[in-house]
């Protein structure tokens, strides 16, 4: 298995094929050139590359849930009610996770017992188990544009299946749905099997076919640093551009606060321009996640959290945003909660239309710290992959160049730790190997500094679990809790 950031022969994508098709049986059901011709009648209303175009130039933000059920006219039924009464501009199909590990055979089981149970038994829509047809009916039946989302390192099948399906958009890539959801598989082994999803992707593209692919922004969450993601997001779309894509919306999660979150967007557009200028045909859009951390169980609190995110994207100018429910705290919710969060998003991102957030001094700091640290950290990985950008991200996990904070791999050193500075802005408390210059490294450590100074404490560990667990209490900067004698001695 060699890595190289080279686009694939056809001979050599073929010979894979044969493999990654004899998966599961549902496999054999995909015929290329007919889902090619299924695809071409798809019209363009119902393609998320479509809607994203135009999003991108009308500048309005796009809402989009996450739903998945087992069965197909369940799954049906709810994202029917999500596009009728949520009013969702794209849909999604969030799969189960017995797929997103290849578990085909317990996948099945569950579509049995689900339908035993008359309810579903699975985390999402089991679509390799479904199939082409299954798939083919979910499209079918609805009004919107559709996309998959997962979390599988190894979505070769799922790709093939959803894409012959009807599908038009793509999530994920082989870091991001790698490093922050499984622990025992290699980055050279998601590369290799994700350049085969860009590869099929991009022969759907030579074939006039628009399929989106998006990369997973949030990674592991809430306190991952603005450039830490865009490396990923970047490294992700230039790897998929290789292969032949032409559609990339590359994502980023919400961290909390307002001016960095709004600079971590802009700057996101800007790099992204810098580092695909020499792809002339590719169409960029971003997407901003709405919270990823602990959630308020209390509803009306939780509505505070969604409609703060739906601020921050349209004052970020996001093409898309990632909606969430009051039930996060709860479990999987239900379609009416997923309704509202749909409904209260778009309310704010309406009334947020024809504002922005004026350019002043700590927004363009933010901005050039944020792509001063990504391009120190783009620029090592090239120079380890001695210009092989494929090469240079397998060496720079190793390296700790690249690092996800909380990550469960292996592979991921795991030496960066993340906290929030005075203002609730994600600073490096500890940034590991990341190669960056004493300038960036004294400004957080300043940062950090100053909040310990305000609290009374040094900056340590505690703050990072402080802040993990800040806004499920309530608040976005994990506090010290003042003890009774010093709340009365402040009265």
């Amino acid at each position: 298995m060699k890595i190289e950031n080279k686009k694939w022969s056809l001979e050599k994508f073929n010979q894979i094929r044969e493999e990654v098709l004899k998966q599961w049986p549902t496999g054999q059901d995909v015929d290329l050139e007919e889902a090619i011709e299924y695809q071409k009648n798809i019209e363009p209303k119902k393609r998320v590359t479509a809607k994203l175009k135009e999003a991108k130039e009308s500048g309005i933000t796009l809402i989009q849930p996450r739903a998945g059920v087992a069965l197909i006219d369940k799954h049906i039924e709810l994202l029917r009610f999500l596009q009728d009464e949520g009013k969702a501009d794209i849909l999604p199909t969030t799969i189960d996770s017995y797929t997103r590990q290849n578990n085909y055979e317990d996948a099945e089981a569950g579509i049995k017992e689900s339908r035993e149970e008359k309810r579903s038994m699975l985390n999402g829509f089991p679509a390799v188990n479904h199939g082409v047809q299954g798939c083919r009916e979910v499209v079918e039946a609805l009004a919107s544009p559709l996309q998959v989302r997962h979390g599988t390192p190894d979505a070769r099948l799922l790709a093939e299946i959803t894409l012959a399906g009807g599908f038009t958009d793509f999530e994920g890539g082989g870091i991001s749905y790698n490093i922050p959801y499984a622990k025992e598989v290699s980055i050279e082994r998601t590369i290799y099997d994700w350049q085969y999803v860009d590869r099929l992707v991009g022969l759907y593209e030579e074939n006039g076919i628009s399929i989106n692919r998006e990369p997973f922004g949030p990674l592991t969450g809430t306190l991952v640093p603005p450039s830490v993601s865009h490396t990923v997001a970047l490294v992700e779309g230039l790897l998929a551009a290789e292969q032949g894509v032409k559609n990339l919306t590359l994502g980023y999660g919400q961290c909390g606060n307002l001016v960095q979150d709004v600079a971590a967007l802009e700057s996101l557009r800007e790099l992204a321009a810098e580092y695909f200028a020499d792809f002339k045909d590719i169409m960029l859009t971003t997407v901003f996640h709405q919270w990823m951390g602990g959630f308020p169980q209390d509803e009306a609190q939780a509505f505070a959290v969604i409609s703060w995110g739906a601020s921050t994207a349209a004052l970020g100018n996001a093409t898309k945003v990632i909606t969430k429910t009051t039930h996060e705290a709860l479990g999987i919710p239900t379609k009416e909660a997923n309704a509202e969060g749909l409904k209260a998003s778009k309310q704010v991102i309406n009334m947020l239309r024809d504002q922005s957030l004026a350019s002043n001094d700590k927004l363009e700091k933010e901005k050039e710290m944020i792509k001063k640290e990504t391009k120190q950290i783009m620029d090592h990985v090239l120079e380890l992959g001695k210009g092989d950008l494929a090469q240079g991200v397998v060496k720079a996990f190793k390296a700790g160049v690249i690092d996800i904070p909380f990550a469960p791999s292996r592979f991921n050193a795991g030496k960066i730790l993340p906290a929030r500075d005075n203002e609730g802005a994600v600073r490096y408390l500890d940034h590991g190997n990341l190669p960056f210059t004493e300038e960036i490294v004294k400004f957080h450590q300043k940062k950090l500094e100053d909040r310990g100074k305000d609290e009374g404490r040094e900056a340590s560990f505690q703050m990072v679990i402080d802040d993990i667990y800040a806004v499920g209490q309530g608040e976005l900067v994990g506090r010290p809790k003042k003890n009774k004698k010093e709340e009365n001695s402040c009265k």
